[in-house]
């Protein structure tokens, strides 16, 4: 029996429509109201499965990928997740390179839904340039040897249009109430496409790309080495476009850490180091705009995807152990 509610042909059509979630908690006195865009709430916990269906869709609509195919791409995690949930949903096979730099979950959770894995070790568990384009030169590899299509994240346009349809949400879920809006750049497209999509409702609202102070290849020409997830790819990224941006800020990875235990303790939001970027990133911003103005920012995946990383572990350390010797009989 149905009862009234809606039962989806594939767990594909689940992706998208997530709603927006406005902070208290963690919100200084003077800042302006901030609101989330909850993307946990996609099938795999991530605003990327987004990009995924699309270049997918995208591939299949031209040709590129025949039904039955095979996939390859390079993955910090997020999108190599919601590759293999679409790829297992749609009877292709799927090859990913990743690295030990990104977290277990994701590596186990990827494997999980068929993906076959190619690792690629790290410097001590950071994200840098030399280690993205080693991973870009393995998945080009892997891609010509199994004639598989590659999605090529960092320089695939197809999935833009899944940045302009969540923007799109964005507006009309605000009734286009909104000053300002923040996003993490890793291929740069969701700061693009969801400021383009803005923009096109509105030029006056306020959009700023953020990028790990520890590598501010966009502000400052300058790449390092950090530990936030998703982000900072360590060079200026194909998909980055400036025009469309009012604003390039910069979070540190402590910050970012700092900001999503806050938003776990104090809010009841479970995200990752991503996330606490934007956030910490909105507050900062909406310090300076006041109470009267609305931020909007994006929680980009869930902190499930983290429970081994040093941004929650230490926690599990911190419990009692029962004694048993002190239970009455």
């Amino acid at each position: 029996m149905n009862n009234g509610s809606t039962i989806y042909g594939s767990i594909l059509d689940r992706i998208g429509r997530t709603p927006l979630v406005e902070l208290g908690g963690i919100r200084p006195e003077g800042c302006a109201r901030i609101l989330v865009k909850i993307e946990a709430e996609n099938p795999t916990g991530s605003m990327k499965d987004r990009m995924a269906l699309a270049m997918i869709e995208a591939a299949e609509a031209d040709g590129r990928l025949k039904p039955g195919g095979h996939v390859v791409e390079y993955t910090g995690g997020s999108t190599g997740v919601s590759l293999a949930m679409i790829c297992a949903a749609k009877g292709y096979t799927l090859s990913i390179v990743t690295s030990d730099a990104f977290s277990l979950e994701k590596r186990n959770h990827m494997a999980a839904l068929g993906a076959d894995l190619t690792i690629v070790p790290s410097d001590n568990g950071k994200m840098d340039e030399a280690l993205t384009r080693n991973m870009v030169e393995a998945a080009k590899g892997i891609a010509e040897e199994s004639g598989g299509f590659w999605t090529n994240q960092l320089a695939n346009a197809d999935q833009i249009s899944a940045y302009h349809r969540m923007g799109d949400e964005i507006w009309e879920q605000t009734g286009g109430e909104l000053d300002a809006f923040v996003a993490m750049t890793g291929t740069a497209a969701c700061s693009r496409g969801n400021s383009e999509a803005l923009h096109r409702h509105n030029a006056a609202i306020y959009c700023v790309a953020v990028e790990p102070a520890e590598s501010p290849v966009f502000s400052a020409g300058r790449t390092g080495a950090h530990k936030i997830e998703g982000t900072g790819a360590g060079f200026v990224v194909p998909l980055w476009d400036e025009t469309q941006v009012d604003e390039i800020s910069t979070v540190s990875t402590e910050d970012a850490i700092a900001t999503c235990r806050k938003l776990a303790a104090f809010e009841g939001i479970f995200a990752g180091t991503s996330s606490g970027g934007n956030v910490a990133t909105a507050i900062r911003l909406g310090m300076k705009l006041g109470p009267d103005a609305t931020i909007v920012t994006i929680m980009c995946d869930s902190g499930v995807k983290y429970l081994t990383t040093a941004v929650y572990a230490a926690g599990a350390n911190k419990a009692r152990i029962w004694d048993g010797s002190k239970a009455r009989g």
